[in-house]
């Protein structure tokens, strides 16, 4: 078992509906555990009692379809509870923070997924995070269709059509065309939740050997 060298290390776990991130999140703890000695594992929205509040907001179907802008306003919002209360103050302490959705999801479903400005989404999770990114991002890939029926469009978003689930899964694919170095692409489709955590495994083992 060894530190991670410096701060803590950031890790998120990025992909459409369906695509397993909440099963590869399992999976880490086990990793990080042995290899760093336990770490923080969170999701969003979410991960703190104000952002779950928002979370209940913004997915239950019963509030119907919210403008954009709201859904970037208030993801953007728990977003910054979270960093302010749990992540910033854990990779201040040295610990590994691994978190299922962060600031890509937000640029993949309002930016390309409903046609809102980049920049200005990106302008409003500058203020939500102070500017804070992931060391590594893992980008969970999977075709729409296939996600949809693991899903099971339970909730406000993954009811939403397929061309926009289409949407989503092609603006993450330009984000990790863009910033190679930090979103590693890992295929999911007919691989199994062992075979795909190895993966992951594997880059985080490269990228901080012991």
């Amino acid at each position: 078992m060894s530190k991670p060298p410096g701060r803590g290390r950031f890790i998120t776990l990025e992909g459409i509906d369906g695509a397993g991130k909440s099963t590869q999140l399992a999976l880490l703890k086990e990793f990080v555990t042995e290899r760093w000695g336990g770490g923080v594992f969170t999701r969003e929205p979410g991960g703190t009692s104000l952002s779950e509040h928002i979370r209940q907001l913004l997915l239950d179907p019963a509030w119907g379809e919210l403008a954009g802008q709201t859904e970037i306003l208030l993801y953007s919002a728990a977003r910054a509870q979270l960093v302010a209360e749990v992540i910033r103050p854990a990779l201040a302490r040295g610990l590994v923070v691994v978190c299922e959705r962060y600031v890509d999801s937000t640029l993949a479903y309002q930016g390309y997924g409903l046609g809102y400005d980049l920049e200005q989404i990106g302008a409003v999770n500058a203020l939500a995070t102070s500017g804070l990114w992931p060391d590594v991002t893992f980008l969970l890939d999977i075709d729409p269709v296939q996600g949809l029926q693991r899903a099971g469009r339970s909730d406000r978003v993954e009811q939403r059509g397929l061309e926009f689930h289409r949407r989503v899964r092609e603006g993450y694919l330009q984000l990790a065309r863009a910033w190679p170095e930090r979103i590693v692409v890992v295929e999911v489709a007919g691989r199994s939740p062992a075979e795909i955590q190895a993966e992951i495994r594997a880059e985080l083992a490269r990228r901080w050997p012991e």
